[in-house]
């Protein structure tokens, strides 16, 4: 700290010596100009004056620039702050020099004053400057050109602006900015701390082959999803690794800053907006309930924990026949929300006399239901399993929540449910009937919510992708076209909560979830942000449909419709007629069969758009 403190003196101590010494020069300077710098035509009474008052000038000019706090700057990061305290010291420098002259009743030319200060700040600010440039190049030296990381900036507004200064005034940062890009023709051909805004968006390409860019930084924060989509495309065909600024708020708190700059993500490029609910505002509804949250140490269960906690819930129940996934959970809510009532509980939606055990003591009045099996090839295989689990776990939920009267049931449902060709999707599809079903006699509301594939949930393909990256590939996907809907886990808890709000009974909510998206692409898309380039890095397998795969999911049957609700994203689709006596028989006959073949042919006769085995087997020679 010493040694520190020495230093500063030092470097202080010579600053003002060097402030003497441009305050004796702009002096000497601006009465050479007012001569035309014909040193002997300077009259004999001006140099002594100057030579009188000069003492006087340094001094009160060194205070001057003390009083500005011009010897408090770190001149290495000075900007146009620091330009101004500079203009300003030097302005209140020449006045009171005019005082010290006219009060003393001495005499120099008018025109001296302005050249004098005019002079000063030239000097000062070019010292400074000089000073800085001379620091710069010395920290940069120990990074030979070859291996400093060539980067192009898309955006030249504030965020861009501070992201070059930061990488410029850094000495352990090995990036060096090559060019700016940006939409504004107005900026384009401009500079921005000596580099050049070279063109806009439809430049990329070319400036990354003339600038030999090796990553693109994209410093919009203010940009929508939607705003964004086009620039990634484009960027995305190169080769270069791409950084993204998060979001506008870090500009609000002051935040823009290289550390903060993320890769971009799967997310980034899903072209909608992220879906935001005032939780806040809807979620009074489950304030001082008590609320039961089924399969609640998995992806979806997990984040409607963590969501209903954060509202004050007068007891959250977790109910998972998994104990690894619920005990994580409890760890979790027990430290962040250390006075939640909360209770966890290990158990079956398959064991009636459990769910009657639980409900019975807990009387929850707020049920969400997340337990469910959903890996379509698995369940594929272990058609009867996914009938127990889905479909009479379901069955037996409900009806516990209607002897126990329970005031709101949430179903939580797939867009898998709509026109379904696999047995987890018919399963999900009889889960829906068995909801509506309820709802009709019920005093409880009974409600499901319908969504696509969640990002980053367990077993999903971006997991699938990541790993089969990290290990070098190949990435395998099923079909080259086909496709899915995304969402975030965030989005769709969100959504599952907003129907817990407009829950009347018997609704299916379903989320406008924009375009949906090729999974080629999203394996592509990775593979790129990954910093590989496919064919040469790392290939594309494809292994064909599994079965009961779709080319496509759907989110609405053209039966239901559609309404809308107060959420313009949110909608609700109109029940789909069904025969009941049939559906309850049916589920009968579900609940005794054990032989595979057998409990398919009945799956198929309430979901006639259910395909046995026999049936998509055709259906892919066909495809083929």
């Amino acid at each position: 700290m010493k040694e520190m403190n020495y230093k500063l003196l030092i470097r202080r101590t010579c600053l003002i010596l060097l402030d003497a010494v441009c305050i004796l020069l702009s002096s000497f300077f601006a009465l050479a100009t007012r001569f035309e710098f014909i040193i002997y035509q300077i009259p004999p009474e001006h140099l002594e004056a100057l030579w009188k008052y000069e003492p006087w000038f340094v001094l009160t000019t060194l205070i001057i620039f003390a009083l500005f706090k011009i010897y408090s700057s770190l001149w290495e990061y000075a900007g146009p702050q620091e330009i101004f305290s500079i203009i300003w010291a030097c302005i209140v420098s020449g006045v009171l020099e005019i005082g010290i002259v006219l009060l003393s009743g001495g005499f120099l030319p008018r025109s001296y004053y302005l050249l004098r200060t005019m002079y000063l700040i030239a000097f000062v600010v070019g010292t400074r400057f000089s000073y800085r440039m001379i620091r710069l190049k010395k920290q940069n030296r120990h990074l030979p050109w070859r291996q400093q990381r060539r980067v192009m900036i898309v955006g030249a507004g504030e965020a861009g602006r501070s992201v070059i200064g930061e990488i410029q005034n850094s000495k352990y940062l090995n990036q060096k900015i090559c060019c700016i890009i940006d939409d504004d023709p107005g900026k384009v051909g401009k500079y921005i701390r000596g580099i050049k805004i070279a063109g806009d968006r439809h430049s990329i390409k070319k400036c990354v082959r003339k600038y030999n860019i090796q990553q693109i930084i994209i410093t919009i924060p203010s940009a929508s999803a939607v705003q964004l989509r086009p620039i990634l495309d484009i960027c995305k065909e190169t080769d270069c690794e791409l950084k993204i600024m998060p979001g506008v708020y870090q500009l609000v708190n002051g935040e823009v800053s290289v550390s903060k700059l993320r890769p971009v993500s799967i997310e980034d490029l899903l072209g909608r907006e992220e879906i935001r609910v005032d939780l806040d505002e809807i979620m009074g509804y489950v304030s001082q309930k008590v609320v039961m949250v089924t399969g609640g140490g998995g992806s979806i269960g997990s984040e409607l924990c963590r969501q209903i906690a954060a509202h004050n819930p007068k007891q959250l129940i977790i109910f998972d026949i998994y104990e690894n996934n619920a005990y994580s959970i409890q760890q979790e809510l027990k430290k962040n929300y250390p006075e939640l009532n909360l209770v966890v509980l290990i158990g079956s939606i398959r064991d009636e006399k459990r769910l009657k055990a639980v409900i019975g003591t807990y009387r929850p009045q707020i049920i969400y239901h997340a337990a469910a099996h959903k890996h379509v090839p698995l369940m594929e295989d272990s058609p009867n399993e996914s009938i127990k689990n889905n479909v009479m776990g379901t069955y037996k939920l409900a009806n516990v929540a209607n002897q126990y009267e329970v005031e709101r049931f949430i179903q939580i449902s797939t867009d898998k449910a709509v026109n379904p060709t696999n047995i987890m999707g018919a399963s999900k599809r009889i889960c829906e009937m068995i909801i509506q079903m309820f709802d009709r006699y019920s005093k409880t509301e009974f409600v499901a919510v319908r969504f696509g594939n969640v990002l980053g949930s367990n077993g999903s393909v971006i997991p699938l992708f990541k790993k089969q990256i990290a290990e070098g590939g190949p990435v395998t996907v099923t079909h080259p076209d086909i496709i899915r809907y995304f969402m975030t886990i965030p989005e769709a808890v969100s959504l599952v909560l907003q129907a817990g709000a407009y829950a009347k009974g018997g609704e299916i909510f379903v989320l406008d979830m924009g375009e949906p998206v090729r999974i080629l692409d999203l394996a592509k898309n990775m593979i790129r942000l990954s910093g590989l380039t496919l064919g040469r890095d790392i290939e594309i397998v494809y292994t064909g449909l599994r079965p009961g795969e779709k080319l496509y999911e759907e989110l609405l049957m053209d039966e239901e419709g559609m309404q809308e609700t107060r959420n313009k994203m949110i909608y609700i689709g109109k029940p789909i007629e069904f025969d009941e006596e049939k559906l309850c028989s049916t589920l009968r006959e579900m609940a005794e069969e054990t032989d595979e073949q057998k409990m398919r042919e009945l799956v198929k006769e309430i979901v006639p758009t259910y395909m046995l085995p026999e049936e998509w087997e055709k259906d892919v020679e066909a495809l083929a």
